[in-house]
């Protein structure tokens, strides 16, 4: 069969093999929102216990994240990945079966434990398989099928939860998963080599690094000044976006336009269309332009105002409240470009510890906002609780936004720092 036995063809197939796992991963990790209410009800949370619950899942995916980088370049991919998928989706069973907060923390833990992985993996695979010039791509058809992930946590979710309950529809993705995680490593290879085929025309080789080699890499990864300006970056842009579309987006729609989750979900979903649609667009754009900072600073600029104008006027028409949603998810496009600066600054044998340093940054950022706003929104709790869950006020949602808006702030000014230290690196040349 052609298909197997073309390396240029045959890695499309096993890059989508590992790009299912990491949609599963989006779907767990955005289910928050859909099941906001029944997991208060469920678990009797307010609303910074719930953004904490939600939040398990990314504290451990941050912390994750540079031990990621190094199992991927030393143990390699494909066994990290099917390790990783394993792990989270026995996690996601046990949250479904959980019967207590506490155990429901645990389980969410173990979720984002093996789900943090995933993505990493991913990149390390991409850089294995294909050029440096296709890099940015791959990485924004990653993100892609994230966004498809999170298309599939919104309204599709939504409709399985009412017709079987959010424990059946999760415990099912959980079944589903498990046996996902063993066609990976069934049919996934680290390297052409590890297949069969002679290297592939203009792909690096990825040697098996040395433990002297991994800490090499790993110091001058930490001692380099962009691996720290683009952390707080997606700290601040990825936290916000996973914020958003995976707690709080869908409550804010429910109960500032009182509508129902099924409905207020469209609005994130078309966040999760913008997500999947973006990042490859603007993954093709920069490879073809070779540009990264700029499209980075224009994206962050676009990033503030989608975000401000929510926080400025608390409940806008709904249009509004939907462009903003999925503008957010499209501008993910150009964050993502961050992943190829940072890998074009170091050699491609640091690429999963450098990729997974500043993954985990963004992790951070997804683990810390959920509460903070969280804490906001009960500050403007109205006293009145509704089928068990807490009412807050539009007042409440503003502020939280408000938060949200000041992040993409704080993302557009590393974005400034960025693009001010190219061009001045360039007129030195």
């Amino acid at each position: 069969m052609r298909l197997w036995r073309d390396p240029l063809r045959r890695r499309w197939l096993l890059w989508a093999i590992l790009a299912v796992v990491f949609l599963i991963v989006n779907v767990n990790r955005l289910s928050s929102a859909v099941l906001a209410e029944d997991l208060m009800v469920a678990f009797g949370t307010t609303g910074a216990q719930l953004g904490t619950l939600h939040a398990m899942f990314f504290w451990v995916y941050a912390v994750m994240q540079i031990p990621t980088g190094v199992l991927a370049d030393r143990v390699g991919p494909r066994r990290t990945a099917t390790a990783g998928g394993i792990v989270m989706n026995l996690g996601a069973i046990w949250f479904a079966l959980a019967d207590s907060y506490l155990a429901a923390m645990a389980a969410r833990g173990l979720v984002g434990l093996g789900g943090s992985v995933i993505f990493v993996c991913l990149l390390r695979f991409s850089a294995s398989w294909y050029r440096a010039d296709e890099f940015a791509t791959m990485s924004g058809l990653g993100f892609a099928a994230s966004g498809f992930g999170g298309m599939l946590a919104t309204t599709p979710l939504a409709l399985a939860v009412d017709a079987v309950g959010w424990r059946a529809a999760i415990g099912g993705l959980g079944v589903f998963g498990l046996l996902f995680s063993i066609v990976v490593y069934l049919f996934v290879r680290d390297t052409p080599t590890n297949a069969g085929f002679d290297p592939i025309e203009g792909v690096p080789g990825q040697p098996s690094l040395t433990n002297a080699e991994l800490r090499r890499n790993l110091s001058a990864v930490l001692r380099d000044p962009y691996i720290w300006v683009v952390s707080v970056l997606l700290f601040c842009s990825t936290g916000v976006n996973l914020t958003l579309f995976g707690l709080w987006g869908v409550p804010y729609v429910v109960q500032t336009y009182d509508v129902s989750v099924a409905y207020a979900s469209v609005f994130t979903l078309l966040g999760g269309i913008g997500t999947t649609v973006g990042p490859p667009t603007i993954g093709w754009l920069s490879d073809r332009l070779g540009r990264r900072v700029e499209l980075v600073l224009a994206g962050a600029v676009a990033f503030v105002c989608a975000l401000g104008v929510i926080a400025a006027t608390g409940d806008p028409p709904l249009w509004v409240v939907g462009s903003s949603f999925f503008l957010a998810g499209v501008l993910l496009g150009t964050f993502v470009l961050t992943y190829t600066i940072v890998k074009e600054r170091h050699p491609s044998s640091a690429s999963g510890v450098s990729t997974g340093t500043i993954n985990g940054a963004g992790f951070f950022g997804a683990a810390m906002l959920p509460t903070v706003m969280g804490w906001a929104l009960d500050a403007y709790w109205t006293g009145d609780l509704v089928g068990g869950v807490r009412v807050y006020t539009e007042t409440g949602y503003r502020v939280a936004f408000g938060i949200a808006t000041v992040a993409g702030a704080i993302a557009l000014a590393c974005a400034i720092w960025l693009y001010r230290h190219e061009r001045a690196s360039n007129s030195s040349n």
